[in-house]
């Protein structure tokens, strides 16, 4: 079962999105992002972050600029599978699910948990490729 968080703040969905809180708010007017209020703080479903990064086109993958690796995608931590020497860390980027093996030690030192924002870093030794027979 996966797990999601709650409802994320409009400063991380414009991370996520690589856009401005104002665009971000912008969208939820507009009824492309789906949000509530509690208070004075807007709350904004994850799953509908999802479905706006599945309409973004999929080759865009915003990066980190200090790293050599150029295929990144950022994305939301949804799940965290942790014993004492391995972490199995899934996300959520665009339309894509990422899982990952990292160290449980990496994960804790990045405190990372269900609901962060992270940037995947991907570099392939090897491409395998299959025929889609149906």
């Amino acid at each position: 079962m996966v797990s999601y968080v709650d409802y994320l703040r409009v400063s991380e969905v414009a991370s996520i999105l690589n856009v401005s809180d104002d665009t971000v708010r912008r969208l939820i007017d507009d009824g492309k992002l789906t949000a509530s209020r509690k208070g004075n703080r807007i709350q904004v479903d994850p799953l509908s972050v999802v479905e706006r990064l599945s309409a973004i086109a999929a080759g865009h993958s915003p990066g980190r600029k200090h790293s050599s690796i150029r295929n990144q995608l950022r994305g939301l931590v949804t799940k965290i599978i942790q014993d004492e020497v391995m972490s199995q860390v899934e996300m959520v980027c665009g339309p894509y699910r990422i899982v990952s093996l990292i160290s449980t030690a990496a994960a804790r030192d990045m405190g990372l948990e269900v609901g962060s924002i992270a940037v995947a870093n991907m570099k392939a030794t090897n491409v395998s490729i299959s025929l889609d027979k149906e």
